[in-house]
């Protein structure tokens, strides 16, 4: 299942430099890879908030944004990535070029975020101790791709 994910990322990135994107494009692209961002964000605020202890855990939220969560991470990524939308040549972007330089990498990062969410959807309706060990996984994928192609704020 993990070499299937990370087949299917890296085909999916793959086609990232296909084709020149119109300005337009690019906005709408970013607009789009943000969005997608914020849904993950608001998924896994709560999984964190109940792993850390700040709020009671409670099953069906945890598996709720567990599900969430895998879901997001399985949109097709290539239409939101187009060349020419990072931090050196657009504004309200924090995609550094490093992104196009690297397409294997940057998919392979990306497959794992697939694979630990998979995993935590699976395990989040368990009990807090499963989804405490399983959250740490995602944080970790998430640090691995931000540590290298996310401008810092």
């Amino acid at each position: 299942m993990k070499f299937a994910r990370i087949a299917a990322a890296t085909l999916a990135f793959a086609a990232l430099g296909a084709g020149a994107a119109t300005a337009d494009d690019i906005e709408t692209a970013v607009e789009a890879r943000q969005g997608q961002f914020k849904l993950f964000s608001f998924n896994i605020g709560p999984l964190v908030e109940m792993a850390q202890g700040d709020i009671e855990y409670d099953a069906d939220t945890a598996t709720t944004a567990a599900e969430n969560l895998a879901k997001v991470t399985t949109l097709q990524q290539d239409r939101l990535w187009p060349e020419g939308s990072d931090t050196e040549s657009i504004d309200d972007t924090r995609a550094l070029p490093a992104i196009w330089e690297d397409l294997d990498d940057f998919a392979d990062k990306h497959a794992a975020l697939g694979e630990a969410t998979a995993e935590l959807e699976m395990v989040a309706g368990d009990g807090l101790d499963e989804l405490r060990g399983a959250i740490g996984a995602v944080g970790n994928a998430c640090s691995a791709c931000h540590d290298d192609y996310r401008e810092e704020q």
